[in-house]
């Protein structure tokens, strides 16, 4: 039996701290140097030297400040904030890599479809054909607040939003240009056939797009679909759209259940299994024993912020932990932020209630995913575990120190799976989702395939 591959996204964000609030005070990590090209070249060289199949970068549109009423203790602790916006260090490490894919996270809740699709396929371009989309909702009320609402739009309506925003993307992406439309004809003097150009006609409940995609098709036409909501509707978005599904699980019980509802899910939406690949969240803290291992982890943890981690949690899932002792208990509130965050840690244990305390120190490395203290032969064993037990596809590498993590992941770790045949040792050509699954655009049994050639379905 063949092992099966494991693919490896890297995970960062383009500001001083994404996942472990506090790290950055160490005297080790470099992450406030997010704001020179010269961090994101090396880091994307660092990730194409092991292989490693994207990297995921995280956004936000506004600052965590549920925490105490205010943005303060986020703005104080470096807690995914100052951010920059993502879309321009792609180019950047694109440059500087061959191969190397780029998930960039963008928001179906504030940005139009119609000049959204431009910059995707723009990237497309740049990239060759590297470039995906995670599709996000948005769970800050700040945010829907600085771009003009009263409050955060409802978990449910946010879903109801995005699927009407990809209906109308892949139309743009996939209808309005026919594949032969470009001509470059410089005798006949023609650069694009406009009989094979085509409005969308697109009008519905939450947008009115007429018109013709702005750009040409791309390498990809639609980029890699990636999607990393894991409460229920989350799942069902993912089932019908995703190529890439993040989750972020502290145990393998935990994860094998979301693994398990997303795959049933999409053979109810009648894809193939094989079209959806499921990365779930590892940092890992790595020593040439398990005892200098388990020692960087206690010296990590002294940087831990405990307000910065608290912050993150406000966010996460609009509690404001202020209102609670340190030593107090937490329990299941139901909130429109991101529900699978509060599910995830109410259902850890059943037999365990954490403490205010506790789970701020638990997400204070790593968030809410799997942390693996070890050697690297350690790491390397749980990952092969988890794949041949918990389901999943491949990991979502976050990092305690950065690039010191993943430098020493791709020295340390990727060469024994390598040699176990778990990661591979050479890229092969072509684009991002030709590296994942073999093919450059979307199959015929994903939803984006019934708006090709809308031309036939619109215009009489």
């Amino acid at each position: 039996m063949a092992k099966k591959r494991i693919y490896l996204n890297a995970f960062d964000m383009n500001c001083a701290g994404l996942y472990s609030p506090g790290l950055w005070t160490h005297p080790d990590d470099q992450s406030s140097t997010y704001k020179d090209a010269e961090y994101w070249v090396h880091l994307a060289q660092v990730l194409e030297k092991g292989r490693f199949d994207a990297i995921f970068l995280a956004d936000v549109l506004g600052i965590y400040d549920v925490y105490q009423g205010s943005r303060d203790a986020a703005v104080r602790q470096g807690a995914q904030v100052p951010v920059n916006d993502p879309a321009f260090i792609v180019p950047i490490m694109s440059q500087a890599t061959k191969h190397l894919g780029f998930g960039l996270t963008a928001s179906t809740s504030y940005e139009h479809p119609y000049i959204f699709a431009r910059r995707m396929s723009t990237l497309d371009h740049l990239t060759k054909g590297r470039i995906g989309w995670n599709v996000v909702t948005s769970y800050l009320n700040s945010a829907a607040v600085n771009i003009g609402l009263n409050q955060q739009i409802s978990h449910s309506e946010r879903y109801e939003m995005a699927d009407e925003y990809m209906e109308v993307v892949y139309k743009l992406w996939e209808g309005s240009w026919e594949e032969d439309a470009v001509r470059v004809d410089k005798e006949r003097k023609i650069y694009a056939d406009p009989e094979k150009v085509h409005d969308i006609r697109h009008e519905g409940k939450y947008f009115k797009v007429p018109g013709a995609h702005l750009s040409e098709p791309s390498p990809q036409r639609t980029p890699v679909i990636f999607q990393a909501g894991a409460s229920s509707r989350g799942r069902k978005f993912a089932a019908k759209h995703a190529e890439l599904v993040f989750i972020s699980a502290p145990t393998a019980e935990i994860t094998k259940k979301t693994v398990d509802s997303i795959r049933e899910e999409a053979k109810q939406t009648g894809r193939n299994s094989d079209g959806i690949k499921i990365l779930s969240s590892l940092t890992p803290i790595l020593g040439s024993t398990q005892k200098e291992a388990e020692e960087k982890y206690e010296e990590y943890k002294k940087h831990i912020s405990y307000e910065g981690a608290l912050a993150l949690l406000g966010g996460w899932t609009g509690i404001d932990f202020s209102a609670y002792n340190p030593d107090d208990k937490i329990e299941y509130v139901k909130s429109d932020a991101m529900k699978s965050v509060v599910e995830n840690f109410t259902k850890v244990d059943p037999n365990k209630q954490w403490t205010v305390r506790e789970l701020a120190n638990f997400v204070g490395i790593g968030s809410v995913g799997h942390v693996e203290v070890g050697t690297p032969e350690k790491v390397a064993d749980t990952m092969e575990k988890w794949i041949n037990e918990v389901g999943i596809d491949g990991f979502n590498i976050s990092y305690a120190i950065t690039p010191g993590t993943f430098e020493e992941f791709v020295d340390g770790v990727v060469p024994i799976l390598q040699e176990r045949g778990l990661v591979r040792k050479e890229y092969e050509d072509g684009t991002f989702r030709n590296n994942l699954f073999g093919y450059d655009r979307l199959p015929d049994n994903h939803t984006a395939s019934q708006y090709r050639e809308i031309h036939s379905k619109t215009e009489v």
